[in-house]
């Protein structure tokens, strides 16, 4: 009778850990392939927000370049604001789905905004290419926050 109850007791205890071991497993598991759609999807937040970004520098060198010649530049104007809203949403994506990258996500886009009403070319020139290198700054973070 002893040994029958130890028995049941082994039984019992090897089904109460296998049980354990599966629900930790499956845990990790859920765990894992969440961090990973998280991943995807701040991957995703950047790559539209480096385009943004890239699209509103571009149309302000337009604008401002026109601006500082003394050319109509109203259409330039009203692109640049399509553009730059165009940056909100993956910037708001970024900074929640990868808050370590949000500082230099906003750098980028302070940077950015920053090419209107430039002194002259010069200053044109030197706002743009802060902004590019910002830019550069926040790809260098989210590779290395990627990658770890």
């Amino acid at each position: 009778m002893f040994t029958a109850l130890i028995a049941v007791l082994g039984t019992l205890a090897g089904s109460v850990l296998t049980g354990t071991l599966a629900h930790l497993s499956q845990q990790a598991q859920r765990k894992a392939t969440a961090t990973a759609a998280r991943q995807s999807e701040g991957l995703s937040a950047l790559t539209e927000l480096a385009a943004t970004l890239a699209d509103h520098r571009r149309v302000m060198w337009v604008r401002e370049d026109a601006r500082l010649r003394g050319e109509d530049w109203s259409a330039a104007r009203a692109e640049s604001h399509a553009t730059r809203s165009a940056i909100t949403a993956p910037l708001l994506r970024v900074s929640i789905l990868l808050p370590a990258l949000a500082p230099a996500a906003q750098a980028a886009a302070r940077a950015t905004y920053a090419l209107r009403g430039a002194a002259d070319e010069t200053a044109l020139t030197a706002a743009r290419e802060h902004a590019i290198e910002q830019t550069d700054h926040l790809v260098a973070a989210a590779a290395t926050a990627l990658s770890s």
